[in-house]
This record gives structure tokens, sequence and C-alpha cells, in this order.
């Protein structure tokens, strides 16, 4: 575990180095709008996707350049959405990762264009991964990335939740919006990873992808366990406000702990996707025991 603890603070620590260096420098006009892009991505949270990123591709003897901006890619997309969610359309927040949201720092029209950009950015990253002689390959990966960010993926589970307050929802009906709105992402960070190297075959594609679905619902679970049991200092973000605006969660549908234990089923189902890969897979299951053991 000490290793996986130091390959994890070391990766962190890696990709705020890459991710300093492809955000636009704080100097350069439009200043207000740069320096707000780089408060809403640097200096801040468990970078789990980047993490996903780069352990699927142990499995795959990934390239580093790609893997970075793979990465960055998907950390650029999960940026922008904490910016819009937190805005007051949306759920209304004031603190996020321990400090003031981005409309709360800066202003909502700021905060609008520094999710419309880090979105446009994360593209621009990602077309530029080295996948040379592989081009097909590049555009599936801009492709998949697009499809995970849309109305198929993230912001179409947003919509699910937004319309979904107040509403009893269902167990397949609460998972499905987590698949989208949550889970869309993480798979992404799993295949972008899977993508910068050796080819898998598409048996071992299928075991990576239902892994990577596994852990995106799991992780949902556990956000929505520890909304109820951590406090806000914590957490890094205003505690209880899904029980406080009435949304459906896995604690409010199955209890805490029934919500505990769908989490470890749904551990142990993706660690079961892992099996076929050996101990190619090892830091993939590290990974996926840390989200579901973490206490923020």
């Amino acid at each position: 575990m000490s290793d996986f603890k130091l390959w994890m603070s070391q990766t962190q620590a890696s990709m705020e180095d890459v991710l300093a260096q492809l955000l636009p420098a704080a100097h350069h006009v439009p200043s207000r709008l740069h320096d707000a892009m780089r408060y809403a991505v640097l200096d801040g949270g468990k970078r789990v996707r980047p993490l996903l990123v780069f352990a699927a591709g142990e499995l795959v003897n990934a390239d580093v350049a790609c893997m970075q901006r793979a990465a960055a890619a998907v950390e650029m997309i999960h940026a922008y959405s904490l910016v819009h969610d937190d805005m007051p359309p949306m759920d209304n927040d004031s603190l996020r990762r321990g400090k003031p949201t981005v409309h709360v720092k800066y202003d909502e029209a700021t905060a609008l264009l520094v999710g419309d950009a880090l979105q446009a950015l994360a593209f621009e990253v990602l077309a530029g991964a080295p996948l040379q002689g592989r081009p097909q390959e590049l555009v599936q990966m801009l492709q998949l990335l697009a499809r995970a960010a849309g109305s198929q993926g993230m912001c179409g589970g947003q919509g699910i939740d937004l319309y979904g307050v107040g509403q009893a929802y269902t167990l397949p009906q609460l998972e499905m919006m987590h698949i989208l709105k949550t889970g869309a992402l993480i798979r992404a960070s799993v295949l972008l990873g899977a993508g910068c190297g050796d080819a898998l075959s598409d048996a071992q594609r299928q075991q990576l992808d239902h892994f990577a679905k596994c852990m995106g619902l799991a992780f949902q679970v556990v956000d929505d366990v520890l909304d109820e049991e951590a406090d806000t200092a914590t957490l890094g973000k205003t505690a209880g406000k899904d029980a406080a605006n009435h949304k459906p969660t896995y604690v409010s549908l199955l209890g805490l702990k029934g919500a505990k234990e769908k989490a470890a089923e749904l551990l142990a189902e993706a660690r079961a996707a892992l099996a076929p890969f050996g101990e190619r897979g090892q830091r993939l299951q590290q990974l996926a025991d840390y989200i579901v053991d973490r206490r923020h």
C-alpha cells in the first residue's frame, strides 16, 4: 500500500505540473478569465480521473506523454462541470475544494466563461496527444470524451438530477442517472488511458469498461455516504446539501447501511472484472480500493 500511496502522490504532483503548463498563463489577455481558469483547476481535488487514466495505462504499456494529455483533458472537463454545477441555477454552492467557488471568487459571468473555455481547451489538449501513425484511434478518443461529457453522458445525468429533485426514484432510475452524471467521465478516464498504449481485444476492453462502470457507480455511492457522514471541513464542500435539497441519493433510497453495502458489492464486481488481467490490473485494483475507502 505504501507503494500505491507513493505512486498516487507522485502522479498527482506530476499532473499539477502538467495542468499548470497546459492552462493559459494568468497574465495573458484576457487575464481575468485565465486567472479564473487556473483557480478552478489547480491546487485542489483528488485527481481521481487522471489517476484512473494512468492506472489503466499500466495495463497497456501506455506512452506517458499521451496519458498526460488524456488525463489533463478529462480533468479539465471535470473542473468545468464543477464550476457550472456550483452556480446559482444549479447547486448554488459557495465552497469547493475548501475554497470559494468560482462564481463567488470572481462573478457568475466569469464562471460561465471559465466552464466554456475549459471544455474547449480539453479537446484541444487531447487532440495534441502523441499517437503518431494512429489518427483513427485519436479520433475515437476524442469521440469518447465528447460523448462522456455531453447529453448522453455527464450533462445528461446532471439534467436528470435537476429534474429529479423531490421525486421518488427507484434504484434502477438512480443508477441510470449516475451512470451518466458521474460514471461516464470515470469510464472515459479508464478507456482513454487504455487507448494510449497497446491495443486490447474486444473482450478485454469490455472487461475494462465493466470495471469502470462499477467504479463510476461506487464513486457516487461513497459520495452520497460522505455527504451524510462527513463534515464540511473534511469534504471541502458543503456537507448535507443533497438531503437539504431533497435530492434522491443512495442513502435516501437504501439507508446508510444499505448504501455502504452497495459500495462494497460494486467494489467486488469491479475487482472481478479486473481478474483476467492478473498483475497488470494491480494498480487499478488499488485505486478502486482507495475510491471506496476514502473519507473525503
